[in-house]
């Protein structure tokens, strides 16, 4: 059984900043990409950042320069780190892995319950 567990989210004013983290438990072998998407009300869900399978950050245009995303290899964790916030960033977050919990199965891909990121004065 496998987890991904994410906590940081909250209400923050506009320029402020939050920290996300999310925590992969359970029967792991390998984690293959790892990383965040998130979902507005009546929008998409669309990816915020992540690690590639070559272990390069990955970010979506609107994020470049104020989200910085971090990983803790030993404790199976990823942080997000989002500095400047917007009204737009106002979303649920959602935590996505790819993971192998053998050696020989394939890897499926995880996603966490998601947290509230609200941005609001």
């Amino acid at each position: 059984q496998v987890q991904l567990v994410e906590s940081g989210g909250g209400l923050v004013q506009p320029g402020g900043s939050l920290r996300l983290s999310c925590a992969a438990s359970g029967s792991i072998f390998s984690i293959n990409r790892m990383g965040w998407y998130r979902q507005a009300p009546g929008k998409e869900r669309e990816l915020v950042a992540t690690f590639t399978s070559g272990g390069s950050p990955n970010y979506a245009d609107s994020v470049k320069g104020r989200f910085t995303i971090s990983r803790d290899n030993a404790k199976n964790t990823v942080y997000l780190q989002m500095n400047s916030l917007k009204p737009e960033d106002t979303a649920v977050y959602y935590c996505n892995a790819r993971i192998q919990i053998t050696i020989a199965t394939m890897y499926y891909n995880y996603w966490g319950q998601g947290t509230q990121v609200t941005v609001s004065s």
